[in-house]
Order: C-alpha cells, then structure tokens, then sequence
C-alpha cells in the first residue's frame, strides 16, 4: 500500500464571530481576517510535521490547491511542493491536485511541475483536478468550459512532457505558436498522474479510460463501492481489469495517547464541514454549466432545503459510520480494517490535523501513526493484497501502451 499523510493546511485563527450568519467562508469572506503572523507561523509548523512525516515512514505528502478560503492555506500547489522538494528526501510529493481548468497556461504548470521532480529527484505524483465550483470565481474562469478546459489541458500538459519541441498547439481553448520547454520531468515519460474527486461520474470513467487513479475523498464507505463498480465497468469496457492499483482513499483520521483526547481533537475536523464555519454556498460550488445536468439536481435541492438542512453528518454519527476515525492506536487499526476489507484501495491518505489541532497534538498524531499504526497498516495490506501503483509498475496511461484503447469522444 501507498500511505499518504495530509493535511488541508486551515487558517483557523480568525474570530468565529466574523462569519456570516449562514456560515459561508469560501470566496466572499472577506481576507481582512487573515492573519499573517499567525499565518507564518502556521506554514512552518506544518513544515515540521510534513519532514516528521517522512521520518515515521509515511510514502507520500499529499497537498491540494484551493483559493480564497481560509479552510486552506495551499493557494499554490506548486510553492508547497517546491518547499517539499527541497526539504525532504525520500517521500512521494503527491499532488492532489493541480486544478488545470483554472489555468490560462497549462504550460506554466508543465515548467514548474518538471523543475519539482528535477529537484525532488524524480519523486513527483503529479495529480490533477478540475477544481470546485468556487475555483472557478475565484480564478475568473467560465464553469461552462469547465470539463473540456480540463480535458485540453491535460493532453498539453502530457504533450509538452513528452514530444520535443518545437511544435504549435491549436485546440478550442488554448493556443500557442511554440511549444519547447527547457523544462521537462526526470521521470520518462512523465510523472504519474493522480486525480482525485468525490463521486463526479464523467470524471469517474474518464480516469478508468485514462488508467489513471482515482483518489475517493472522504466518501462513504457505500458511495466508494458505487465509485469503484463504475470504475471497474468502464476500465473493463476499455480492456483491462482494474485493482487496488487504481483505487486510493482519503480518510479523516486522528491518533492519540488515549481515546478521550483524539475523539476531542477529532471534533476540529467538523471545523471545515460547517459546524461554525461552512464552506461555499451550493450555488458557488455548483454554478451553471459546470457540472452535468444529472449532477445538478441534487445541487438544487441542497440549495432548496439549505435553510433547514445541516451543514455536515452529525460528528457522533460520522464516527459511527468511519468517516471519522479517532482513538488510540489499536482503536484506528481496528477501524480502518473494516474500511479496507470493504473498499480495498491500494493509495490511503490519512487526514490527520484540521481546525485547532495544535502544533504538539498534530506531531504525535504524527508520531504514533509512524510507530503503531502504519506498520498495521502494511500488515493488513499484505494480507489483502492491496499493492500500489508503484508495486504492480502499473502502466502511467493509454497513451503508453503498445496497443492504447481510445474510446469514441475520449481525448487523444
């Protein structure tokens, strides 16, 4: 198994008080709540517990990208990686991901990506993303070309990775009359590429088309089963059997000295779900155009009974249900078996810090994962079969096959 740690990196030390009373915090809360020494000092503590991390034996960092929102602090992607490549050694920098559709370069990202592996020495996982709804207000971006924005950009930025330059690029939306990076991967022939995603369909068999990993964020237990019957249909359509290989998971996990202090800490992940703070009002994160009609209308009827639906599952009940994991080690270990026995991916991210985990609290969560919890991990794991990309050499896409299926409409 690949075992990733993460962390959303909040800003959580502005006043409760200042948010609005429907507890939207995404996009419009206004940054003159932003404290940057606070914010300072944040950055490089998250810094230490990210080098703890690949000194407990955790295999990869995972970071992610979102804007104008305090429940992240990653607004670039990139920097954070670049900070990893340079202070870490031998642990996967896993990007989870870049949201390409925002981009009005793609090749920026192909430039600043290569020089990431080149520095970390080729320990790049180069994962994308389409991005939310409210990415794309907050990048000036029209949802409308959301998907296709993401599709073209994809095959750019694969296309600058791996065809010499010189070449022009002519697609429907992006255009450029050279194309030569001085700037290409370590990696041949490109870096392996992750996405991740919550249950959107369309970006569900595209992966499976694509071969690709598709990381479940924090989705039930029932919901990844549903996720991977639609991979698994769609890798078989294009010829070939899917496995743990292919499927990754991202889960709320923290670990304590005792149960009484972890479920405590565990209650900060409700933070970012909207027990005081929301996130995006539904319109925001599913504007028109930017998801398919059939995904729309639970968008709406979310927006129609917002006034009396909560924000998140109830914590208690979120812990009954394991999308919170919380408790000593020999309680986390017993608990995320049942969830690999049920959804057997082979790439696991644990979600270990949110809201006001402290500092001191976040590194021995760090620390007793590295001791007790990880070497479990991998037991189970053997015993499961649960290889990972890395292990099995699984091919990087269609594209390097020596036969590539490419279905009908799919991007070259």
């Amino acid at each position: 198994m690949h075992l990733m740690y993460f962390t959303e990196q909040p800003m959580s030390t502005y006043p409760e008080d200042a948010v609005g009373e429907d507890g939207t915090t995404a996009l419009l809360f206004s940054n003159k709540h932003f404290d940057s020494v606070a914010g300072s000092r944040l950055y490089n503590e998250r810094l230490i517990e990210y080098r703890l991390a690949e000194e407990v034996g955790f295999d990869g960092i995972m970071l992610n990208e979102h804007h104008d929102a305090p429940f992240c602090m990653q607004a670039q992607i990139t920097v954070w990686a670049s900070v990893l490549a340079a202070a870490t050694e031998r642990i996967k920098i896993v990007l989870l991901g870049t949201p390409l559709p925002t981009l009005d370069n793609p090749l920026q990202a192909a430039e600043s990506l290569s020089m990431v592996d080149m520095i970390s020495k080729g320990r790049l996982v180069a994962g994308i993303v389409r991005g939310s709804g409210t990415e794309q207000y907050a990048n000036n971006v029209n949802p409308a070309f959301n998907r296709e924005r993401f599709y073209e950009a994809h095959d750019l930025l694969v296309k600058a990775w791996t065809e010499p330059g010189p070449w022009r690029w002519e697609g429907d939306n992006y255009e450029f009359r050279v194309v030569n990076p001085w700037a290409v991967p370590l990696q041949k022939p490109h870096p392996r590429i992750w996405v991740p995603g919550v249950a959107s369909p369309e970006t569900i068999v595209w992966c499976a088309q694509q071969r690709y990993p598709y990381v479940c964020l924090n989705t039930t237990i029932e919901m990844t089963k549903q996720i991977w019957e639609l991979y698994e249909k769609s890798a078989n359509e294009v010829g070939y059997e899917s496995g743990p290989e292919h499927r990754g998971y991202l889960l709320r996990v923290h670990v304590q000295d005792t149960e009484e202090k972890a479920i405590a800490n565990a209650r900060e992940y409700m933070w970012m779900q909207g027990e005081f703070t929301g996130l995006g009002h539904p319109v925001w994160s599913s504007p028109t155009g930017y998801g398919s009609p059939a995904n729309r209308e639970p968008t709406l009827k979310r927006i129609n009974n917002r006034a009396d639906a909560p924000q998140a599952m109830p914590f208690e009940e979120q812990l009954e249900h394991l999308q919170i994991v919380a408790g000593t080690p020999d309680q986390v270990v017993e608990r995320l078996r049942v969830l690999l026995e049920e959804t057997r991916p082979g790439i696991l991210a644990l979600w270990g810090n949110d809201g006001k985990v402290s500092h001191e609290d976040s590194k021995r969560c760090i620390e007793l994962m590295g001791s007790d919890v990880l070497p479990a991990l991998r037991e189970i794991g053997d015993e499961l079969d649960l290889k990972d990309p890395f292990e099995v050499g699984a091919p990087l896409s269609t594209q390097f096959l020596e036969a590539p299926y490419v279905p009908e409409g799919a991007p070259a």
